[in-house]
């Protein structure tokens, strides 16, 4: 049976599986398999000139609490993922030029004609992707990750900020993390009242030509944005507060995506595809 050149080619994928979902390299398969690296090489350029099957649309209308965020791997490309933070399974990836709503909004798009209603969605600020999958799913809530905000903000004020202002925003940002309850979101947003009752008139006379004056305002306007949709999460235990989750997938993703250097643009496309598909774990076995 095996024999046959269609099935031969499938028990030879799973050599393929393992240089993908393992980060196994050549000389490693080549020891396990007893094929030669250039057959292996050839098994491997095979599969990566083949598009990864469809994800299965069957958990689309169970799927109502959706992780989305994008990470670029070249200059000009971003692999972006739609993920159930419920069952933790991938729902739809694709590589895209950069995030936008042009980009984004197809891909929600299908998702919606295929049955895919969440009722939150949590995302980072890009102001433009926001409004893509608003503009689909109007009804659904927006949660912005907590990381994102808090990485970000911190990121523009600096380890050592200069002003006393900016010294007092980073204090706060480190407890963003902490907020667990309604009593702690009450402490929050107070404590950012009386700073900005304290700061905020100085802030806007401050120096322009300063990057560092400029990098605090926006991390003030980076919570006042912000604000409104921080905490969906206390009155929904099932909303993610942020995208860790889909974080740490992309950091295992980079991670072996950089042990296999030297391939080809089309097949580095074609790797990150097949490590999403593989990875689902709604998909791992349907080949």
């Amino acid at each position: 049976m095996w024999k046959r050149p269609y099935n031969k080619v499938y028990k030879e994928k799973r050599w393929f599986d393992l240089w993908i979902k393992e980060g196994y390299s050549i000389r490693q398969l080549r020891h396990i398999s007893g094929h030669s690296q250039s057959k292996l090489r050839r098994i491997i350029a095979l599969w990566l000139s083949k598009e990864p099957p469809v994800l299965s649309h069957n958990i689309y209308k169970r799927a109502k609490y959706l992780l989305f965020d994008g990470t670029y791997f070249h200059k000009y490309g971003c692999l972006a993922i739609f993920m159930d933070n419920t069952s933790k399974s991938i729902l739809f990836y694709t590589y895209i030029p950069k995030e936008s709503y042009h980009n984004v909004y197809p891909m929600a798009v299908y998702l919606k004609e295929h049955g895919l209603m969440p009722k939150a969605i949590t995302l980072d600020g890009h102001i433009k992707v926001i409004r893509a999958i608003m503009d689909v799913w109007p009804s659904a809530i927006v949660q912005r990750c907590l990381y994102h905000i808090q990485r970000q903000g911190l990121s523009w004020l600096r380890t050592y900020p200069k002003t006393e202002a900016g010294r007092a925003l980073r204090v706060l940002l480190n407890s963003l993390m902490n907020v667990k309850t309604e009593h702690d979101k009450a402490m929050f947003a107070q404590n950012y009242d009386n700073w900005l009752n304290k700061h905020e008139t100085l802030i806007k006379t401050l120096p322009k030509n300063s990057v560092a004056n400029f990098d605090l305002k926006r991390t003030m306007a980076l919570i006042n944005n912000a604000l409104p949709n921080m905490f969906h999460y206390l009155k929904d235990q099932d909303i993610a507060p942020t995208t860790n989750l889909l974080e740490n997938f992309y950091s295992q993703l980079k991670h072996h995506y950089r042990s296999h250097r030297g391939l080809i643009e089309q097949h580095k496309i074609s790797y990150l595809k097949w490590f999403c598909y593989l990875k689902s774990s709604k998909n791992n076995n349907t080949i």
